[in-house]
């Protein structure tokens, strides 16, 4: 499916619908997607359609827990990635650590603070666009230390390819992505679709991620107001977060100068550096 319009279509599915595997199949076997054994959600940020990054220089994944042999193989071998910064707290990780890959380093922060658990009556209203503006507000703050560490590989080391990720690579992998995005000079459409191919990158796990959130969330059930809004994707709540960033910090850029520290220098080397080699 190359067509721009009907991938965003697909990838506006509700969560509580099922997307057929004729589907998402062949989306998620093909570019932007890349096909990584015992992972899912897992693509170039390169290759979404229109994208200005570099093809071949930024992941961004689900978690790498479960990756088997052959997956680390191609991590390592085919994408030539040289480290995978670990977007998740202390207890995902312990949980689940991150694979021992040969010419792999892992990189992880503690967080700033612990994250705190979504509020579900955020959510309620409309499609969740308040609660997920409060969520990935905090988010930001929250694992401020990693995007900084994030920012500087691009900015010293632009010919090591790189991957993030986090449990399902959908909420805190799309805030640096999308915050990648913007400073490449990406348009808000562009970023836009890269956030909503999460819904169709997870569909093969959606039934075990909807689990998670509950346990996270402590929903009693799936009805619960406000929850399927929490495990939905929507442009709204993105542009909600969006919006956020500019009434907190004035916008992307003025984030990683003012909030992270970087210099304009920097942002200018960053910039060049995520677009070309």
């Amino acid at each position: 499916m190359s067509n721009v319009t009907e991938l965003r279509k697909l990838a506006e599915t509700d969560t509580s619908q099922e997307i057929p595997k004729e589907q998402y199949g062949p989306i998620i076997t093909n570019p932007p997607f890349v096909f990584l054994d015992g992972t899912f959600n897992t693509r170039d940020l390169g290759l979404v359609p229109d994208s200005p990054v570099r093809a071949g220089f930024i992941y961004r994944s689900g978690a790498l827990t479960a990756l088997i042999d052959n997956g680390k193989a191609v991590m390592s071998g085919k994408l030539g990635i040289k480290r995978v910064f670990n977007v998740r707290s202390l207890g995902e990780r312990q949980k689940g650590p991150d694979p021992e890959i040969e010419g792999i380093e892992n990189t992880w922060h503690r967080n700033a603070r612990p994250d705190s658990t979504p509020d579900l009556d955020k959510f309620v209203s409309g499609v969740g666009e308040k609660g997920y503006e409060d969520m990935y507000l905090e988010l930001i703050d929250v694992y401020s230390t990693v995007w900084k560490d994030i920012l500087k590989h691009i900015r010293d080391r632009p010919s090591e390819p790189f991957m993030y990720h986090c449990t399902a690579g959908r909420d805190r992998t799309g805030v640096i992505s999308g915050l990648l995005l913007a400073l490449a000079g990406a348009s808000p459409d562009t970023i836009t679709l890269d956030y909503l191919l999460s819904r169709i990158g997870t569909e093969p796990v959606r039934k075990h991620l909807v689990a998670f959130a509950m346990a996270e969330t402590h929903a009693k059930s799936e009805d619960q107001p406000g929850f399927l809004n929490l495990c939905s994707l929507t442009a709204a709540s993105w542009n909600a977060f969006v919006n956020g960033v500019q009434r907190e910090y004035g916008g992307f850029e003025k984030f990683v100068t003012e909030k992270l520290g970087f210099s304009a220098e920097d942002v200018a080397t960053i910039k060049r550096n995520l677009t070309s080699s």
